[in-house]
């Protein structure tokens, strides 16, 4: 598959970097930067960050040429990026540095595309890629080999869609959305109704999923359609790795959902939510905006905006722990109580 020739960045000055992220620096601004890396592993040429307290201690060994570092961080010993958001400056330092491996625009000879499909001239096919009847592709989206484009699906421009994706039939994604490999979107939402022999009657999922623009989509994930309805990803959200999402779920902006969580069916979640992993959260629920949800958590009930919950059945937070710590005393508790009714009942047949 032809791609573009700079596969390696060249070196960039310090300065140069700094001007790009429109930060000051201070120290020698003509060192020469060739990557990002950890501070405790980064050597000559590299540019690390402190967004951490608890890595405060490795700042003074790191042999990085350069840190990101907020105001009022010392005893640096290489050149210093100031930055109000060293994380957030670190994230686009790596982006700036990042090899650029755009394949050349074009459709691949071995790949397959419909008469009547439409593929922006600037987009990128790859090998073995099948895009289907009446399906559109957008301006400089980039599709790697072997996924699959339904018919009459629309993918917006900038979008990039990774090897082995299947983006079912009538499915929407907006702009600049990234797709990793193996995810699904627009399989089947499972919805069966009973027959009086108790057999079950498949109810056709025909309806659309929808990805607004700037979502991330992790590998392996499944995005389910519904019978009726669709099923929306808003603006802005993440979702990572192995996650299910059900028929007519509705998510909201900059959502963070993390690896294995499930969402059943015709639930609503709010923005900015924030899920662990393993998260479990019911069907026809709705979660208020910002509610944050520790790994594991099962949500059975509809949560209010700006809660903190964790456990099974998922309740606030600070209940949770204190619970918590009451169990891990429960069997303490149960030889006291025991011991306890033994001396009650001494007591009373002496008293008898």
């Amino acid at each position: 598959w032809p791609r573009r020739a700079r596969d390696i960045l060249a070196a960039v000055t310090l300065g140069e970097l700094a001007r790009r992220l429109e930060c000051p620096v201070e120290g020698d601004s003509a060192i020469e930067i060739h990557r990002v890396a950890k501070i405790e592993t980064a050597g000559p040429g590299d540019l690390t960050f402190l967004a951490n307290p608890k890595y405060a201690s490795a700042l003074a060994s790191t042999r990085a040429s350069a840190v990101i570092a907020a105001a009022g961080v010392t005893g640096a010993p290489c050149a210093v990026i100031r930055s109000a958001t060293p994380y957030l400056t670190f994230a686009r330092a790596a982006q700036a540095l990042a090899p650029d491996r755009r394949p050349e625009p074009g459709v691949h000879p071995q790949a397959w595309v419909a008469a009547d499909a439409t593929v922006d001239p600037t987009a990128s096919i790859g090998p073995f890629v099948a895009i289907g009847a009446g399906a559109r592709i957008g301006a400089r989206t980039i599709i790697h080999p072997h996924a699959v484009i339904g018919a009459d699906s629309v993918i917006g421009p900038d979008c990039l869609v990774h090897a082995h994706v299947s983006i079912r039939e009538g499915c929407t994604l907006g702009a600049r959305v990234v797709v990793q490999n193996g995810a699904v979107i627009g399989s089947d939402g499972y919805g069966f109704a009973q027959r009086p022999d108790g057999t079950h009657e498949k109810i056709p999922q025909t309806a659309p999923v929808v990805i607004e623009d700037d979502v991330e989509i992790g590998a392996n994930t499944t995005i389910d359609r519904p019978a009726v309805g669709e099923t929306r990803i808003k603006s802005g959200t993440k979702i990572d790795n192995l996650v299910q999402i059900a028929h007519g779920v509705v998510l909201g902006r900059n959502v963070l959902l993390a690896a294995q969580v499930g969402i059943a069916g015709s639930t609503v979640i709010g923005d900015s939510v924030t899920f662990g992993g393993q998260v479990g959260v019911g069907g026809h629920l709705t979660i208020g905006d910002r509610v944050k949800a520790v790994g594991q958590s099962g949500i059975t009930n509809s949560v209010d905006a700006d809660q903190f919950v964790s456990g099974y059945p998922a309740i606030p937070n600070n209940e949770w722990r204190r619970s918590s710590a009451v169990f891990r005393k429960l069997p303490e508790m149960r030889r006291q109580l025991k011991a306890l009714e033994a001396r009650l009942q001494k007591i009373e047949e002496t008293d008898n």
